[in-house]
């Protein structure tokens, strides 16, 4: 999709902080952080949102997890063995839920104590 601000970052056309990459993943820095770990895990290719990515490509939302869970070991949020000291992976879907960009993503949040309800 030409006009997807997460497709043209994909495609090289705009800058990302690039944290980690899989042949099916990306993961970037959020450029507006609500946590000193915040980074966007995203499928290269377009899905507006979660529920219609498992519809169309399960194995696909299972990778974007996975790759969540590859940065949060990098950035210390969590070991191989174990989910200390932790994270939060939220996708929003919708927007009553908050998303603004609409190709789906996962938030992974550290690095700080988040409460619950998030808000």
């Amino acid at each position: 999709m030409t006009d997807c601000l997460f497709c043209r970052m994909v495609a090289g056309e705009i800058p990302a902080d690039v944290v980690h990459e899989t042949e099916r993943t990306l993961a970037f820095r959020d450029i507006n952080p609500q946590a000193p770990t915040h980074v966007l895990v995203i499928p290269k290719d377009h899905h507006a949102t979660a529920g219609l990515l498992v519809g169309a490509e399960p194995q696909l939302l299972a990778e974007v997890v996975a790759a969540a869970h590859a940065v949060a070991v990098q950035e210390g949020l969590a070991t191989a063995e174990a989910p200390e000291p932790g994270y939060r992976l939220v996708f929003n879907s919708g927007p009553q839920a908050g998303q603004t960009v609409h190709h789906v993503h996962g938030h992974v949040l550290g690095g700080r104590d988040l409460t619950w309800p998030p808000g």
